[in-house]
């Protein structure tokens, strides 16, 4: 899906092109985003604004998506785009723009907002999987690869259930935010073909070893994603360990 198998995670408000464009040394993929397509996640969005949080607010959020893959295009990295929508049509029309950029879309499962939440994005798709299994395979049909942003110890959901149901519907990766449960990285990985990408506390070799012996095809980065420090460790630590398999 990508080499190196390291990847920038999306931060709201602070993963543009610009931001993957200076990690193009390190990094073999790079998740833009995320960003809210529809009216009551962009709602929810501005909501977020309002207790000063960090979101992408553009006018049109698709052409937002398209232009900066578009600044992209040369760079040695594989873009993707991280999205958020209370409604289904608007993850087909961003997955068919990542289709035309060789971008992977992929749908967040993963925000724990409140405001998020209560308009039935982010997490709340981990507990309805029929909804979630509808958006991958929307977005699937377009042609582009597909990813979805997961995190381990949600109350009452079984991540190794959803991983095969979206794996069912199209789905190419999986995510994972492993939160304090590593172990949850090797249960994903033994029960699906999905690519596993493992995210949480990834800072240096030790971090990386352990998502990757735990079954991981990568590691990605989050909030240190601007340090080349950390992404020169991560990068030279996932190299090593794939030459030594």
């Amino acid at each position: 899906m990508f080499e190196p198998r390291v990847a920038l995670a999306s931060l709201s408000g602070r993963s543009d092109a610009a931001w993957a464009r200076a990690a193009t040394e390190y990094v073999g993929a790079a998740f833009l985003g995320g960003i809210a397509l529809d009216d009551r996640s962009r709602e929810a969005a501005r909501r977020l604004v309002a207790r000063d949080r960090e979101e992408f607010l553009p006018p049109d959020p698709l052409s937002f998506l398209d232009r900066e893959l578009r600044k992209l295009t040369d760079e040695p990295l594989r873009p993707g785009f991280n999205v958020r929508s209370a409604t289904v049509d608007p993850v087909g029309e961003a997955a068919a723009i990542c289709a035309d950029h060789d971008a992977i879309l992929e749908v967040n499962a993963h925000c724990r907002q409140e405001e998020l939440r209560a308009v039935g994005c982010g997490e709340t798709l981990l507990r309805d999987t029929d909804r979630l299994a509808e958006y991958v395979w929307t977005a699937a049909a377009t042609g582009a690869d597909v990813s979805v942003k997961v995190r381990a110890e949600v109350p009452g959901v079984d991540l190794v259930e959803t991983a095969r149901a979206i794996e069912a519907a199209g789905a190419d990766a999986i995510h994972v935010d492993a939160m304090d449960t590593e172990p949850a990285v090797r249960a994903v990985a033994e029960a699906t073909d999905l690519f596993v990408v493992a995210n949480n506390g990834v800072r240096d070799r030790e971090s990386v070893r352990e998502y990757l012996d735990y079954g991981a095809d990568a590691v990605s980065v989050g909030r240190p994603s601007d340090d080349p420090r950390v992404l020169e460790r991560v990068r030279a630590a996932t190299v090593a360990w794939f030459d030594g398999r």
